[in-house]
């Protein structure tokens, strides 16, 4: 495997314990960046450590600190190595829930999970099968860059994923940002239009049927301008959206314009009658 793990250490279930790595799920190459650069000789603008009414200092003049009752508290790198939590390169499966149970709310960062050697593919094996067995996911804790992170593992094609999740204090409390929802009861003609609507519009989850149409962009205007085209890139205009004047009537066009057209009335043939000229009489 040409990628580097981000992690290796044991996964633990009580007295069964093997060794994986972790490789991260996602990759950020297939994005274009932009960064800033000198317009007149291309070079790469660099941050320079500033500050105000002092100017320009060096990196050995940086100390890590924390703003407290408006006080500065410096905070040295030895004082930060002494509260990193012991990395003991072990993940504890502590705890198993059903999948539903965790909000999406709460998920960050996903990983493969793969054994380590030989020797830990039936133990990896087991634990996976165990798990899809019980349609459960198992949460333990891991410490990535000396924080301690919780991590949720379930079964994924044939091996396992690892996602870890957020703390509890680390999220906002959704009832400040929906108190304003009025509690009003929605039109039940309406609400079975939009379900109507919903179930049309069902299927399976295909991510690649979605498109990053500003990466997409991004890399026509460079190809473009590498080719020496100085203008902007005309962009072709979305087809004009039916205005919309009420709920009851967009739920109704919405369905109207899903609906497969209706097929063409036969032509009649000779025999039953022709829809083109009458034909001349004989005899």
């Amino acid at each position: 495997m040409a990628a580097r793990p981000y992690w290796k250490g044991h996964i633990r279930l009580a007295l069964v314990s093997f060794p994986v790595r972790l490789y991260a799920a996602v990759t950020g190459t297939s994005k274009i960046s932009l960064h800033r650069y000198h317009r007149d000789t291309g070079e790469r603008v660099r941050n320079q450590l500033t500050v105000p009414d002092h100017g320009p200092i060096d990196s050995d003049e940086v100390v890590m600190g924390a703003d407290a009752d408006g006080s500065f508290v410096p905070i040295e790198k030895d004082d930060i190595d002494q509260l990193k939590v012991d990395s003991k390169h072990t993940i504890d499966l502590s705890h198993f829930v059903d999948a539903s149970d965790v909000d999406a709310i709460y998920y960050d960062k996903p990983y493969f999970v793969t054994p380590d050697g030989d020797i830990a593919n039936e133990a990896y094996v087991t634990i996976r099968d165990a798990l899809r067995g019980a349609k459960k996911m198992a949460l333990g804790q891991i410490v990535l860059s000396g924080k301690e992170h919780i991590v949720a593992i379930r079964p994924c094609g044939k091996g396992l994923l690892l996602e870890t999740l957020r703390y509890a204090d680390e999220l906002r409390e959704a009832e400040e940002y929906f108190d304003d929802v009025k509690d009003v009861k929605p039109d039940k003609d309406q609400v079975k239009m939009a379900q109507q609507l919903i179930e049309s519009r069902a299927g399976a989850f295909e991510p690649e049927t979605f498109t990053d149409h500003y990466q997409e962009a991004l890399r026509e205007l460079i190809e473009e301008r590498m080719q020496r085209h100085a203008g902007p890139v005309e962009k072709g205009k979305a087809k004009p959206k039916g205005k919309v004047i009420n709920l009851m009537d967009a739920l109704k066009k919405s369905i109207a314009e899903d609906e497969p057209p209706k097929p063409a009335p036969k032509r009649k043939t000779a025999s039953g009658g022709s829809s083109g000229g009458s034909r001349r009489k004989t005899g």
